[in-house]
């Protein structure tokens, strides 16, 4: 089931929704099985169409996700999901396969994106279909993926923008600094 502030975004204001930086979860699926793991490595490449990169390890089951399915998204975590975002990200599917459910994720399927999982409760979505470099992606875990949806919280993103200051503190994106911490976007300064 869709979560309920689940609105579309244009795609020509799916760059707005990566371009303060947060950090990520990436979530892919194939074959049956699912995954999600956080990155704070992610960010807009181009406008038209929107495309966008991410570093995704070898190591990772995720990324071997990503490569046999061809697609990804890419979900901003909330204050809320700070502790599942650290627990997703530090947790390898490879030695703990229920990882997700370990650490509380609720998944649910894009109306007609059934092949893509998402995670409930963030702020924004963005599917993307790989744009295969296979050079960048064996040599620097270098992903871009061209978005083909986009969706975002509208109680946090309308119209095309960020209302932070008017949303729940705990919907908030994070953004990482390291061993656990995270800052959460904060006021606006408008010029």
């Amino acid at each position: 089931m869709t979560p309920e502030h689940f609105t579309p975004v244009p795609l020509d204001k799916a760059y707005r929704l990566l371009n303060h930086g947060p950090t990520v979860l990436v979530s892919a699926a194939h074959a049956g099985q699912r995954n999600v793991m956080a990155a704070a490595w992610a960010c807009v490449l181009d406008f038209a169409p929107p495309k966008v990169t991410v570093v995704l390890d070898k190591a990772t089951r995720t990324r071997a996700l990503v490569e046999a399915s061809g697609a990804f998204a890419l979900q901003l975590p909330t204050v809320a999901q700070a502790a599942m975002t650290v627990g997703v990200g530090t947790d390898s599917a490879h030695t703990q396969p229920d990882k997700a459910a370990r650490h509380g994720v609720q998944w649910f399927d894009a109306p007609g994106y059934p092949d893509t999982p998402l995670v409930q409760g963030c702020a924004a979505w963005l599917l993307c279909r790989v744009i295969p470099e296979p050079h960048n992606q064996q040599a620097y875990d270098l992903f871009i993926g061209e978005v083909v949806a986009a969706w975002a919280d509208d109680r946090v993103f309308r119209h095309g923008h960020w209302e932070f200051d008017s949303a729940p503190d705990a919907l908030r994106t994070l953004h990482y600094v390291a061993g656990g911490q995270f800052y959460a976007t904060g006021a606006s300064v408008k010029v």
